[in-house]
């Protein structure tokens, strides 16, 4: 058997010999650049060097790469979804291409994890009519021994890696390795690509020879390589596994989940599905919470997906029938067992974590059997109106659709995301009207703006003094950002003639020196009496610019920015002071909880 951590090292070791730099994973949380909430492909934080710009480490670069997908969070439960999962790659910057890649994944596969060479297999581009078939690739495949009948040529839908819903990436043909599990072809055309499970997917090797365009491809003007191999998917397969919660990723908590239920992880289907489902979802909120730039769960963003991944996991339990806070003990396998190694920041943080497991466990228990018995109420209501309707029309077609409004309410009232509304009506044999939650959520949002709006942005007047405070909520969340986290952002702000409210994202109290620190950072850039500019520029331009905002959504096109020197630039519809020197000095009077993963600070501006 093959460890999980003997696995990462085979590979690092392996491209380090052939001159590479192992260069680290970076953030599971995706940057804003991407145009995706969390990072999904070990290749998506490199993509500024693979279209030109020069990588700090040199050309040739590998590492491990964790990422997180949740486009298919309802298939986890069977042997092989994950929502976080890790990706091994190395790339050509420029440098080496397909002669010496083909050459060094042969290698590797054969010498390093003892592959027949005469069972490998390989599929190739086909070709269309944007971008010519991949015959050079198939001709270095044949000069190392892979048999002609081993090299197929399959379509863009098979052989060919982009980013989906994305302009200006990196793309190109895909040079995918195969392996077959047995030597039973299920007929005469058997391949790769015919779906009978003979053949298992190793890793794929990327030859980025083009730029994504709206209408088609360009050439690049360097030529890379990007490889992915999956270390989940690899370490099953040379395991000789099928079911991907055996490895050595997820035994560890299987078998406490075992422990604590008093079930058997094979013998029992339901309660196997479960545990899978526990397994996978704490450990991807284990990741996103323990990540350098961790997030907490909440009800917008990446935090919503937190949420929903953490509260579908505390439902599990309950199908388990163990304490939803065994979750904890699940946490601390992985933090302690399994990537104590690859993530040691996972073992700085492990206190953080669960305590913020904690937290959530408890705000959704609070509410968890209320929901239940109003979703069960949505249910029994809508069986008793088919019973009675059946009785006196038999030709009555059943309603089997749960109210949007009702759902609105059960994700309102009782945090109930609604996908987990969709789960549970499933299982009843019901669905859910989307279109009309969707409705509902967007009259929720119009209701709550038309009150933003009325608050004037924050400001309860446009007096003189109320201006000035305005601006000093500008000059709080830069210092935040500088001196606490770079990921901190306004939640919400309240100001009037005697005092300024401001909310902002952090996940614990500010000790008494940080408090001061940031007051007097505040007086600092107000003594330097800076220049507040203003300027309208379109949205994108902004961004490039490093002007932050908090919601995209509420902006339009163009867009009205304040700049106070390069120390804070924010995306604001205003009004501001002219300059900083007219505020006065800063005060903190308070700082407390506003809620979860939300602190409030309350200060004034004494002036003279």
């Amino acid at each position: 058997m093959i460890t999980s951590k003997e696995l990462r090292k085979k590979w690092i070791d392996f491209y380090v010999s052939k001159g590479h730099t192992d260069i680290g994973a970076v953030s599971l949380i995706g940057d804003g650049t991407t145009g995706v909430m969390f990072n999904v492909a070990g290749m998506q934080p490199l993509m500024p060097y693979l279209l030109g710009k020069k990588h700090p480490a040199g050309t040739r670069l590998c590492n491990v790469q964790g990422c997180v997908r949740t486009v298919d969070i309802e298939s986890v439960g069977d042997s092989s979804h994950f929502t976080f999962f890790e990706m091994m790659g190395n790339w050509s910057l420029g440098d080496y291409f397909k002669k010496e890649k083909t050459a060094w994944t042969f290698e590797l596969l054969t010498q390093g994890f003892g592959l027949d060479k005469d069972k490998l297999c390989s599929t190739v581009f086909e070709g269309n009519e944007s971008v010519p078939r991949d015959e050079e690739t198939a001709g270095f495949l044949k000069e190392l021994g892979i048999a002609e009948n081993h090299i197929f040529y399959l379509p863009k839908q098979d052989n060919w890696w982009e980013l989906e819903g994305t302009v200006g990436t990196p793309c190109g043909p895909d040079n995918e390795w195969f392996y077959p599990r047995h030597d039973k072809p299920c007929g005469p055309d058997c391949g790769p690509s015919c779906g009978c499970g003979r053949y298992v997917e190793i890793g794929n090797d990327v030859y980025m020879q083009y730029r994504k365009l709206k209408d088609g491809y360009e050439l690049l003007e360097n030529k890379n390589v990007d490889t992915g191999f999956g270390l989940d998917r690899m370490l099953l397969f040379l395991n000789g596994l099928t079911d991907g919660y055996k490895t050595d990723l997820f035994w560890g908590a299987i078998e406490y989940l075992q422990k604590v239920s008093g079930k058997v992880y094979d013998e029992d289907a339901t309660a196997q599905k479960a545990m899978r489902i526990i397994a996978d979802h704490t450990r991807t909120g284990v990741m996103l919470m323990g990540d350098v730039n961790g997030i907490l769960p909440s009800n917008t963003g990446a935090g919503y997906i937190l949420r929903r991944l953490l509260r579908r996991a505390i439902r599990y339990c309950r199908t388990l029938g163990v304490d939803s806070k065994e979750i904890l003990g699940v946490a601390s396998v992985f933090i302690d067992e399994v990537y104590n190694d690859a993530y040691p920041l996972l073992v700085e943080k492990k206190a953080y974590i669960l305590d913020e497991l904690l937290k959530e466990i408890e705000r959704f228990e609070a509410t968890l059997v209320q929901g239940m018995k109003e979703f069960d109420k949505c249910v029994n209501g809508l069986e008793r109106k088919n019973a009675f309707m059946a009785q006196s029309n038999p030709d009555y077609v059943k309603e089997t659709v749960i109210g949007g409004k009702q759902a609105f309410r059960l994700y309102d009232t009782y945090g109930f995301p609604v996908e987990l509304t969709e789960e549970l009506a499933a299982e009843k044999g019901y669905t859910v009207d989307i279109e009309g939650f969707n409705a509902a959520f967007k009259e929720h949002q119009e209701i709550s703006k038309a009150n933003v709006a009325a608050a004037k942005g924050g400001l309860e007047s446009h007096s003189e003094t109320a201006i000035y405070y305005h601006t000093a909520t500008h000059l709080l969340n830069a210092a935040l950002k500088t001196l606490l986290d770079r990921n901190i952002n306004q939640k919400g702000s309240n100001i009037n003639d005697e005092r300024m409210r401001f909310d902002f994202n952090f996940p614990r109290a500010l000790t008494a020196e940080e408090i001061q620190a940031v007051e007097d950072l505040v007086n600092e850039k107000i003594k330097e009496d800076i220049p507040v500019v203003f300027c309208e520029m379109p949205l994108e331009q902004a961004k490039r610019e490093n002007f932050t905002g908090v919601f995209d959504s509420k902006y339009g096109d163009v867009v009205k920015t304040y700049s106070i020197g390069e120390f804070s630039k924010e995306m604001c519809g205003g009004p501001h002071a002219e300059h900083t020197g007219l505020l006065g000095k800063f005060k903190i009077q308070k700082e407390q909880s506003s809620g979860a993963g939300v602190r409030r600070i309350k200060a004034v501006l004494i002036r003279e």
